[in-house]
């Protein structure tokens, strides 16, 4: 595998933690957690599925430099926890193209991804298959992820900008 920074997950237990995905990357080190967002690397990456820009190859230098984080919250809490994170912190927010959960919590639902899911998605759109498949690999409904999203997967990985992504992200949904 490529070295490529650890990510580093704000987890705020505010779902069932049988079926905490950040909790078993890190279980395995494929990610850091923390509890507070003074955990959170200055200045890196963070998955916000609220931002405006997506996140692309553009993103590569700064991925390289700084991770990328994400945040481990309750869907049903995110539009509360993200602008605090913003405003506390500081990242460089990305949000993701569309996607399909495959996650028993989620399947089927566009955009609704489990933090892992999220984390493998910026692996394969960043160019690291490898480190994307690996963390798929913890769960049994990994593969299906792969499955349901292959062919969204592979044309945001050949985008290098934002605006094409989301412009490619037009003809999957």
């Amino acid at each position: 595998m490529t070295h490529i920074p650890l990510p580093v997950i704000l987890h705020l237990g505010q779902d069932d933690p049988r079926k905490c995905t950040s909790r078993k990357m890190a279980k395995f080190k494929l990610a850091r957690l923390t509890e507070k967002p003074a955990g959170l690397p200055y200045g890196a990456l963070m998955l916000d599925p609220f931002s405006d820009t997506a996140l692309s190859k553009e993103d590569l230098p700064l991925f390289r430099k700084k991770g990328i984080t994400a945040i481990d919250c309750s869907w049903a809490r995110a539009d509360e926890v993200f602008p605090m994170v913003r405003k506390t912190h500081r990242p460089v927010p990305r949000a993701l193209p569309l996607l399909m959960a495959a996650n028993p919590t989620k399947f089927g639902r566009v955009g609704e991804l489990s933090t892992l899911e999220a984390l493998a998605a910026s692996y394969f759109i960043l160019g690291f298959d490898e480190e994307g498949r690996s963390l798929l690999s913890l769960y049994n409904w990994g593969v299906r992820f792969l499955e349901v999203n292959r062919e969204p997967l592979q044309a945001y990985s050949m985008c290098q900008t934002s605006s094409k992504i989301v412009e490619v992200q037009r003809e999957f949904f």
